[in-house]
């Protein structure tokens, strides 16, 4: 007997709508959520730089089974920790989060089909074990506690303020300061626009420009008054998942005309004092790396206060008193705020053992987006690139309900994954994030590997993820463990 049936890692976004589909679809199981962090929330709760938000609309972000009820479709942190804490007391999620409980390690016993793990007391740092049948990590694919290493030279003889993004005093004050963000991808693009408030000049000082593409932060709906509220939100929700997809497909199918289309987006917000070319010119085509979203053009908007800047350019090396540029200009700063990109980091930096023996996570092929290959009765909650999170994390719940329920119809314990002998000379790997991003190719040998067929081709598309969970064949690729039961 053990503690629990499926023990979850993580009270954030993914661990809340495991815990839901648990309960609402196999409502006899036992189930807990263990949470390393003081409250719910995960990425939401630990980062605390100004104008921190989602980079997908809340609408598809949000659940479908409990919709986002607000009208903008881009919300901050502190509304979406209001909305995950309204969700989960509704619900009665949170009667099942143990907080400040981080695991530490996990170990799979074959002999009783079991999961050991460690976990540990972050308050007082105590640990104790806990047993499961299986696991859920819920954990993202973030590391909360180192941020990526960049390579900016001279970095240690800056006088001024460094700032991580990651780690953002709440109480920093940079009131007329002059500030310069080292990167481009989304954390940038957010602070900028809300750094310019209060400081006397925010630049943007990137390696290569992003596609930023600006977007109404208000949802003007007819929906909302021809239908009741519940059925207009869950329309809306359809509308967004549907043109945001259609959206990937036209920049993937014809990438000159949407490198055309972002262009004339981007000249009409500029001021005619910034050029196009070079700073919003990227090298790559669209959705080879994530778009950022600029709600309501906020971004383009601060550049035309004369507070804001960007300047496209490598760094010689920092001063004392600023950054050297190898073009010879020179940006003097107070406060430097290198938002490079996030380290990753797959089951939270967690342990995981199978009869004793490390699991290599980057060696592993990943079955349909969700199983590592030879893990016993235990998943990841990977989501999309190119959608919302949320939609990834709940299509591979969903699955798993499935897969929990099959094992009981038919004795099994568990199930594992396995890479048939007739396929381990010939498959092909394939990434499993499909962006060419910095911070995602530093990460590849660390992270789980995808492959040109069978159960183990990488996600991208939620509607045929949905139609696997509720019907797809749960038999390809998996092995059955445990004894079955007598009929």
């Amino acid at each position: 007997m053990t503690d629990y049936d499926v023990v979850i890692v993580g009270a954030g976004i993914s661990g809340i709508n495991s815990a839901y589909r648990l309960q609402t679809q196999l409502p006899h199981l036992r189930y807990t959520i263990l949470e390393a962090r003081e409250q719910l929330g995960g990425t939401w709760d630990l980062f605390k730089y100004p104008g921190i938000r989602s980079d997908s609309d809340l609408f598809t972000f949000g659940f479908s089974w409990q919709p986002w009820d607000q009208s903008n479709p881009i919300a901050e942190g502190p509304a979406i920790i209001k909305y995950l804490k309204r969700t989960t007391e509704k619900h009665g999620i949170d009667r099942h989060i143990q907080y400040q409980q981080r695991l530490r390690g996990a170990d799979w016993s074959s002999t009783d089909n079991t999961w050991s793990l460690s976990v540990e007391n972050t308050a007082d740092e105590q640990v104790r074990a806990i047993s499961a049948r299986f696991i859920i990590f819920g954990t993202g694919y973030y590391d909360y506690h180192t941020p990526l290493e960049s390579n900016i030279p001279g970095l240690d003889h800056f006088t001024g303020q460094v700032v991580h993004p990651q780690f953002w005093p709440e109480d920093l004050d940079y009131s007329d300061k002059r500030i310069v963000i080292i990167g481009s991808g989304a954390t940038a693009i957010t602070l900028l626009p809300n750094l310019v408030e209060k400081a006397q000049h925010v630049t943007m000082l990137q390696r290569s420009p992003t596609y930023i593409l600006p977007l109404p932060n208000r949802n003007r709906s007819l929906l909302s008054w021809i239908f009741p509220a519940f059925i207009a939100r869950r329309l809306i929700r359809i509308g967004w998942m549907i043109t945001s997809r259609f959206f990937f497909l036209f920049c993937q199918t014809f990438p000159f005309l949407a490198r055309f289309v972002l262009r004339q987006s981007t000249k009409r917000h500029l001021p005619k004092n910034v050029p196009w070319d070079p700073h919003f010119r990227p090298r790559y085509n669209p959705w080879d790396q994530r778009l950022c979203v600029s709600p309501d053009g906020d971004f383009y908007n601060s550049l035309h206060t004369g507070k804001a800047a960007v300047k496209t350019d490598t760094i010689s090396s920092v001063t004392p008193n600023g950054i050297q540029l190898n073009s010879g200009e020179f940006l003097g700063a107070d406060m430097i705020v290198p938002a490079t990109g996030l380290r990753l980091k797959i089951a939270g930096g967690s342990s995981i053992n199978v009869d004793g023996v490390p699991v290599q996570i980057g060696e592993k092929f990943i079955w349909h987006g969700m199983m590592l290959q030879d893990v016993p009765n235990a998943s990841f909650m990977i989501g999309y690139t190119n959608a919302s999170w949320t939609l990834g994390a709940d299509a591979t719940a969903l699955t798993l309900c499935r897969l929990l329920e099959n094992l009981e119809k038919r004795g099994y314990a568990g199930s594992v994954p396995r890479l048939a002998p007739s396929l381990a000379s010939s498959i092909q790997p394939r990434r499993l994030l499909n962006l060419n991003s910095t911070y995602v190719t530093k990460a590849e040998k660390d992270l789980p590997q995808a492959a040109d067929r069978g159960p183990w081709v990488p996600r991208d598309n939620y509607l045929s993820d949905l139609w696997f969970a509720n019907y797809g064949n749960l038999d390809e690729g998996m092995e059955y463990i445990g004894e079955k039961k007598t009929q």
